[in-house]
Formats: structure tokens, C-alpha cells, sequence
């Protein structure tokens, strides 16, 4: 596809919006672009985080519970 007719599937709004940005406007949008994916990027890492925080603790108590039904058999 030739780099004229490669914006043509666009809505005329985001065309003019597009044809009438400065180079620093580029740069500023780029810029953006890479901080929403960095932001996506970290939620996802500490929404992760957060599950295996939860899941240790919830492990760690079925753990617990476990290691003294054990002992409660011995102690019979």
C-alpha cells in the first residue's frame, strides 16, 4: 500500500488530527504510547504479585492446620 493511501481507512477527524501534528507532537505521543505500555506492563507484574503474596499466606496456613491434625494423631 502506498504511504498515500495508507491513511484512508481512517475517520476524517483522526486524519486531520494526524496530518496536523508537529514533529515534537509525534515525539510527545510516542513518548505516551511507551509510558501506557510501561504503566500495563507494572499492573500486570504487581497484579501478580499481589496473587502469589495471597496464595503463599493462604498456603501457608493450609500448611499450618495440616502439620497439627499430624501431631494430633501422635499425641493420642
Amino acid at each position: 500500500m502506498s504511504d498515500a493511501k495508507r491513511f484512508d481507512d481512517l475517520p476524517e477527524k483522526t486524519q486531520k488530527f494526524l496530518a496536523g501534528l508537529r514533529p515534537d507532537e509525534v515525539d510527545t505521543l510516542n513518548d505516551g504510547i511507551r509510558l501506557v505500555r510501561s504503566i500495563a506492563t507494572v499492573g500486570n507484574f504487581i497484579k501478580w504479585l499481589i496473587v502469589g503474596i495471597l496464595g503463599l499466606a493462604v498456603g501457608v496456613v493450609m500448611f499450618g492446620e495440616s502439620v497439627g491434625k499430624i501431631l494430633k494423631w501422635f499425641k493420642v
